[in-house]
């Protein structure tokens, strides 16, 4: 009779396992749900609104709100699975075992003893919040929602800590860290201490592989204790950016380009580029070129469009003659250059951050992200006849001599992508055509990609829709929480006065406008090989766009500038995330890849001159579109 029970142990120990394994993913649970709730409140606002004359109350405070939700938690679940960005360790790589688990103790316990300051930063904010006692909607307090924000950074804390050893002493930093880094700031909140001996900790976390936003935060914590400032100052900054009213499109959109890397629509639009520029060398070049940049906008991340499409690409372009180092090269640099097309990402970052609309935005980048294109095919080389094999320019001949063949085979093509091409019409027309806003837009588009791949392709199932909420919860969390820690530095820098002596001392040195953008140009080159580029926009841009307008440079025009440059950055080690992505999807060193993309540089610098000495480019089809 007694042995049985043994046997029964496991059987009850594996459900009650799975249990808390289930609890331990509450973090990707209730980010996907507040990412639902985002989609779902749009679409019942568009339907009540003609229905009912009134919708959902306070539908967009709330689903701004849902936002603060979906950033915090989907930051926890993004550390937890390995996802915050960080430069690379580099500090590791010089010792052995030893040194590289000195060099990771010392990044996470900085991080973890940092997520404690902004956990009692956050939870100052909310305290005062609490004694206003402001309501959101239905009841729900507003401070309920806001406490997402020291909730999030005490959870980062702990997982941050308990990554410093593998032992039972996990559990003691895990806690004690950023107990340690709350006290301290409990402690000395209000008084002025010393800035310098911050920075070099700050820096050799940085080069340890701390995540970015730790760095961003604990430097704006610097910066607002040599002065004595609240501390609060800082999660105010990301509260505002991340409850922004136009903010919620990026989650939707990012979850909408997530659904279509994730299922066939990569294959079929690489099928329409393929038979529209034709089989060849020629054509399959430019169809890649062209492919990369378009996915790159529908899917908001160039990593993302390297490794859904690369494995596609590269043996097409090799099966037609293509060099593979070049093709490499091309599919690297190509995903770069969707930033500039609707709905990138980082187009409406710029928007929301320079004031300017959205919709105007995704009509001014069109014009330069087709010069981007030519001038990386033109002057990177890859149209060059003398790259080819025999075979490839044959395959050019043969393809030139069947032109019959080629509109059966577009149709086609087209007819089985129909639903992917006409998702940038769902994004932009709702939007430009004024029936939605740029979150309903977003919602309308987020819908739009479920139905599509769901029903009409049959390749969406509940599971694959899971993973992509999870994932798009963790993209998002982990880059709001940059913007939200580079917010807070840049308000520090502008009410210190920063722009403004921008402005004096760059018109004292460069009193030229064609000088000033060429010295533009080459900035935004180094900028983007070192920052990452959203936290590029929250600092650079308000630091960046008096100086611009002081030379008399239209908002819309720098806008396209400034992210045409950050593309180099893409491309540039150590902030050169394609160039990772790339060696990791084709098996080639790190150095193999930077040296492929190097003519592409080139390509992306010139282009970007050309944008920024002719403003046309850039204003000229919003103005003629009446945007302007």
């Amino acid at each position: 009779m007694n042995t049985a029970a043994p046997a029964s142990a496991p059987a009850v120990a594996a459900p009650l396992r799975s249990r808390l394994r289930a609890l331990g993913r509450f973090d990707e649970v209730l980010a996907s749900a507040a990412l639902v709730l985002m989609t779902l409140i749009p679409l019942v606002e568009i339907l009540l609104r003609p229905l009912l004359g009134r919708g959902v109350e306070n539908a967009p405070v709330l689903v701004q709100h849902l936002g603060l939700v979906l950033a915090m938690f989907g930051a926890v679940a993004a550390e937890r699975h390995g996802h915050l960005t960080t430069l690379g360790s580099g500090l590791a790589r010089l010792g052995g075992a030893r040194v590289q688990a000195a060099v990771r103790l010392f990044a996470h316990g900085g991080a973890a003893l940092i997520c404690g300051l902004l956990a009692l930063a956050s939870w100052r904010f909310v305290a005062s919040e609490i004694e206003v006692a402001h309501e959101l909607a239905y009841g729900l307090r507003l401070w309920w929602v806001e406490a997402a924000m020291p909730v999030g950074f005490v959870l980062l804390g702990l997982k941050l800590g308990s990554r410093c050893f593998s032992s039972r002493l996990r559990w003691v930093s895990a806690v004690a860290l950023p107990a340690i880094g709350y006290a301290l700031a409990w402690q000395f909140d209000g008084e002025s201490l010393m800035l310098w001996p911050a920075l070099l900790v700050l820096l050799a976390l940085l080069l340890a592989g701390a995540p970015i936003f730790a760095v961003l935060g604990g430097l704006a914590l610097a910066l607002f204790w040599q002065d004595a400032l609240p501390l609060a100052s800082i999660p105010l900054s990301h509260y505002q950016i991340t409850v922004n009213p136009s903010l919620p499109a990026l989650p939707l959109f990012t979850l909408a380009g997530l659904i279509f890397a994730r299922t066939g629509a990569a294959q079929r639009l690489g099928a329409v580029f393929t038979a529209l520029f034709g089989g060849g060398v020629t054509g399959t070049v430019v169809a890649a070129a062209v492919l990369c940049s378009f996915f790159t906008a529908l899917t908001g991340g160039s990593g993302v469009t390297i490794l859904a499409l690369g494995g596609l690409l590269l043996p097409l372009l090799r099966n037609a003659g293509f060099p593979e180092r070049r093709g490499i090269g091309l599919v690297t640099s190509a995903s770069a250059l969707g930033v500039l097309l609707a709905p990138s990402v980082p187009l409406i970052m710029y928007a929301i951050i320079a004031r300017v609309p959205i919709n105007t935005m995704f009509v001014a980048g069109l014009l330069p992200a087709a010069v981007m294109v030519a001038f990386l095919l033109v002057f990177g080389g890859y149209l060059r006849r003398g790259a080819r094999t025999d075979s490839a320019q044959a395959a050019d001949v043969t393809v030139t001599r069947a032109p019959d063949l080629a509109a059966p085979r577009v149709r086609a093509a087209a007819w089985a992508a129909k639903w992917e091409i006409l998702a940038p019409v769902v994004a932009i027309g709702s939007l430009a055509s004024g029936l939605a806003t740029p979150t309903e837009s977003a919602a309308l588009t987020a819908a739009y990609a479920v139905l599509t791949q769901a029903v009409a392709h049959r390749e969406l199932g509940a599971r694959l829709l899971a993973q992509c909420l999870s994932h798009c919860a963790q993209v998002i969390g982990g880059v709001m929480l940059i913007l939200g820690m580079a917010l807070g530095l840049t308000n520090f820098l502008v009410d210190a006065g920063i722009p403004d002596a921008a402005i004096e001392w760059v018109q004292g040195v460069i009193p030229n406008r064609f000088v000033f953008l060429l010295a533009l140009t080459a900035f935004l080159f180094v900028a983007g090989a070192l920052m990452e580029i959203y936290a590029a926009l929250v600092v650079l841009v308000p630091l960046l766009l008096p100086v611009a307008l002081s030379y008399g440079i239209d908002p819309v025009h720098f806008g396209i500038i400034f992210l045409a440059g950050m593309e180099m950055g893409f491309l540039c080690p150590p902030a050169g995330m394609n160039i990772y992505f790339a060696s990791a999807m084709f098996g080639k060193p790190i150095h193999y890849v930077a040296a492929s993309v190097l003519p592409a540089l080139l390509a992306i610098f010139l282009g970007t001159l050309a944008i920024a000495w002719l403003p046309l480019l850039a204003t000229g089809l919003p103005a003629l579109l009446g945007l302007r």
